[in-house]
């Protein structure tokens, strides 16, 4: 007998956990492995407290301990990606197979314990050399990270069935190069669009270095979607959500998905327009076939028009609402919207994974050693939810990754943000399983949504 709350999700869907690199592995330096534009970024006091990836979660070290939780905990697969610097310290032709050896070892025990490899070639460790000839304001460093994903795919393309090409380009080129957050730390809208062409570029230039080397997997890119609303139904208000809108969605799914860039955003980055940026033949070569798309949600903002805001005059805002412990909005209905859009907005019909999804709370360890998160159990019944919705809408789901295993280094707010369902305490790196990896566990086991006895919940966040 069923409850009215119980939900199925179709068989073979795929329920995996999402890493990176640079944020769990620690250990940049060893074996032979190079420096990335994060561990400058954070030499140079750029995050929070001067925190950096030196040591992490050691999964380094400890990837055969943290895999067998993975599959304790119900998994079939794993996200994660290969440092870029730990294979090439460079960003060159430059091997270091030390690094080879790494990730052999990595894929190996992903195997054994039956957990199916889903790789990320770029998520945001770019070797610092490459950032020191101009990073991704360097036309070049696309052609580089097409050499590098060759020679990856290459070496590993037998095991690895899903590959990624690059994470969530927005973040870097916007976070990194427009707002000063991440690495590499500018603040120059024009040099932000500049970016985004050259990681959309890199993308398309891996996309058939990936498939020179490999018959049968899969290809994708990462696309961090945003939902975007205005703040009224003043013009000024609209115009201002449709730019932010543009910014963060349109610049990287219209060229992906129809081989153009949204014609509103070249007053704001008329990059878009120089011939010297966007070349003959790029948009083709960007929006070249992939077999799958990978969303990740964390931002739902609520826009309004600001004239003392340079170059958008967009203000963003969390909507009403609950907020984070940092002030963002706790919207995990906004997932529906983001699996929605891809489809509607410009008649993309990929099989989508969510590659990561899944939220910060305030974590801590109880006296009798439980860390109780309830909020983040509440927060991903209700996004499970939503992407229930999204798939009776059309949207072909094939699976969820939940943001993170572990909890990480997490890029200018250090070691504060803690958005794992495993809790590390960074001290002596012991690993504890929250109650959502526990509720996690049960999902994935009965394929589907319930409301298990021993959880005050899962109940809607009001």
């Amino acid at each position: 007998m069923t409850k009215d709350g119980d939900l199925s999700f179709p068989d073979g869907f795929v329920w995996g956990a999402a890493t990176a690199a640079y944020q769990i592995e620690g250990h940049r330096r060893a074996d032979g492995g190079g420096e990335c534009i994060w561990d400058v970024f954070a030499r140079d006091g750029r995050t929070l407290n001067g925190d950096n990836g030196d040591i992490a979660a050691d999964h380094y070290h400890r990837y055969p301990d943290d895999h067998a939780l993975a599959r304790n905990l119900g998994f079939t697969s794993f996200r994660m990606s290969f440092s870029w610097p730990r294979i090439s310290p460079e960003g060159s032709t430059r091997r270091n197979q030390a690094g080879f050896d790494h990730y052999d070892r990595v894929l190996d025990s992903l195997l054994e314990n039956g957990l199916t490899p889903m790789v990320t070639l770029y998520h945001w460790d770019l070797p610092q050399e490459l950032q020191e000839r101009g990073g991704w304001l360097n036309r070049d460093t696309a052609y580089r990270f097409a050499d590098h994903a060759g020679a990856v795919v290459e070496h590993f393309g037998d095991r690895v069935p899903f590959w990624i090409t690059t994470n969530e380009p927005w973040s870097c080129a916007f976070l990194g190069h427009a707002r000063g957050l991440h690495a590499p730390g500018m603040r120059d809208y024009h040099a932000a669009g500049v970016a985004a062409h050259n990681l959309n570029l890199a993308h398309g230039f891996a996309v058939p270095a990936i498939r020179a080397n490999t018959r049968d997997a899969q290809v994708g890119v990462t696309h961090c979607l945003q939902v975007i609303e205005p703040f009224s139904d003043a013009p000024d208000d609209v115009e201002a959500a449709r730019t932010v809108d543009g910014e963060a969605n349109g610049l990287f799914l219209e060229p992906l998905l129809k081989g153009s860039y949204p014609a509103h955003m070249v007053p704001y980055l008329p990059c878009l327009e120089d011939d010297t940026v966007v070349r003959e033949g790029d948009l083709e070569c960007i929006s070249a076939p992939v077999d799958f798309l990978g969303l990740n949600y964390y931002v739902h903002e609520v826009v309004r028009f600001d004239r003392t805001i340079p170059i958008v005059h967009a203000c963003r805002m969390a909507p009403l609402g609950p907020l984070t412990t940092i002030g963002s909005g706790l919207r995990p209905d906004g997932l529906e919207e983001i699996l929605l859009k891809p489809g509607r907005d410009y008649g993309c019909r990929l099989p989508i994974y969510v590659t990561e999804v899944g939220y910060l709370f305030n974590d801590y360890v109880n006296p009798d050693g439980r860390v109780n998160d309830i909020a983040r159990i509440r927060y991903y019944d209700e996004a499970f939810r939503a992407a229930d919705r999204a798939m009776k809408k059309g949207v072909d789901l094939r699976g969820i990754y939940v943001w993170t295993l572990l909890d990480d280094f997490e890029w200018d707010s250090g070691y504060s943000s803690r958005y794992g369902i495993v809790f590390v305490e960074y001290g002596t790196q012991t690993r504890i399983p929250k109650d959502s990896a526990y509720w996690l566990r049960d999902v994935a086991r009965r394929n589907g949504l319930s409301d298990p006895p021993g959880y005050r919940g899962p109940a809607k966040i009001d």
